[in-house]
């Protein structure tokens, strides 16, 4: 009955059947060989496929919004509810053996394709490589492993602690007093606590670690600690988030003079200049006594701040259960960014932190140096 209804020129593989055929056949009555052919055929064309485009073009003349199985299902709502649940079984059956193939075919193609690319584009490992560029070290890595290299020659071993500090450690075991304002919200940032704990901050110093060590070693202690520190400030020359060194000297012997002697060598080294000039200058910090502010001589003969230092006070002692009678000390601290900007001529603080590959391809160091 098919072979009467359909026009010669009829393409079940190639073409959706026109409206008009199919309204003919439905009314005859639905030709159940024809799902059969129509999958024969869309089956036989996918595996004959040799592209994904070709492959696309099927799925959607078979299974498209105008698709030819598309159109035969939506068909269905004119049948009787025994022929719809036969047709449309077949229907569905039809479907998913296309909706298979399909699946099938395209990892085929998209296999053969991949195959094809990696016979292509070898790859002779014989072959010297390409130069690429390196990457540059941060002027700040660069600058603490000077440090570090300086100071170790002198007998300093690295101490760490952590960012998050107990007020003690931050601040009371340091002789400052509640009323400092160091420890105003303004210049420090205060984390939540328990109401049984100690307050918490982001440490605004280093010192934290001198304390942690004398709490932790007896004497004789010589340390420096480097690290990040925190303090709510921003401008050109101060960020919310810097790093600083500070050091540490605890004997029986210590006295103010191998303080002198020690920033003096370092300072040196650090900015290679044998003859550099250094003055020490009175000042007061609450965990040190005597104390003293540092300069260096710099171009045009400015005098330029770069840290501060002096002996260890013995109520810091005292706090750290090291017999002040017994034992002395000598403290300094310093910001890495600082004597960086002053050694590298870099003028702006803020330029450390913001990720620019041109700064750091101009100010950065080879790898090779770091070496």
């Amino acid at each position: 009955m098919i072979n009467t209804l359909l026009p010669p020129q009829f393409s079940l593989g190639n073409l959706a059947i026109p409206h008009a055929i199919r309204e003919h056949i439905f009314d005859e009555g639905f030709p159940m060989e024809m799902i059969g052919q129509l999958k024969s055929q869309v089956l036989a064309d996918v595996e004959k496929a040799t592209s994904l485009h070709a492959l696309e073009d099927l799925r959607v003349n078979a299974l498209g919004k105008k698709g030819q199985l598309t159109l035969l299902m939506k068909d269905l709502g004119q049948k009787s509810p025994e022929e719809r649940r036969v047709i449309g079984a077949e229907l569905n059956a039809a479907k998913e053996a296309i909706t298979t193939a399909l699946d099938q075919r395209k990892t085929q193609l998209e296999d053969a394709a991949i195959n094809t690319r990696l016979a292509s584009e070898t790859l002779d490992v014989s072959l010297p490589p390409h130069p690429s560029p390196k990457g540059k070290v941060h002027p700040l890595s660069y600058v603490m492993d000077q440090v570090i290299h300086i100071f170790g020659q002198m007998g300093f071993v690295v101490a760490e602690g952590p960012d998050i500090e107990e007020d003690f450690y931050n601040f009371t075991a340091l002789n400052i007093p509640p009323e400092h304002p160091a420890r105003q919200e303004q210049d420090t940032f205060y984390l939540p606590s328990l109401p049984d704990q100690q307050p918490l901050v982001l440490r605004t110093h280093t010192s934290p670690v001198q304390i942690r060590t004398m709490l932790n070693e007896k004497p004789p202690i010589r340390i420096i600690a480097l690290g990040r520190t925190y303090r709510s400030d921003y401008d050109a020359t101060h960020t919310p988030m810097f790093h600083q060194i500070e050091g540490l000297v605890v004997d029986t012997k210590t006295h103010m003079g191998h303080l002198k002697g020690c920033l003096e060598e370092f300072c040196r080294l650090f900015f290679e200049d044998p003859s550099l000039k250094l003055r020490f200058r009175p000042g007061y910090f609450p965990f040190t006594e005597p104390s003293a502010e540092v300069d260096i001589a710099w171009k045009n003969g400015n005098w330029l701040e770069i840290l501060g230092c002096g002996m260890v006070h013995p109520n810091v002692l005292r706090n750290c259960e090291i017999d002040p009678d017994v034992y002395q000390g000598f403290a300094f601290g310093m910001g890495i960014e600082r004597i960086a900007m002053l050694k590298y001529g870099i003028e702006d603080l803020r330029l450390f932190f913001e990720s620019d590959l041109r700064w750091l391809n101009h100010y950065g160091f080879a790898t090779e140096v770091r070496e």
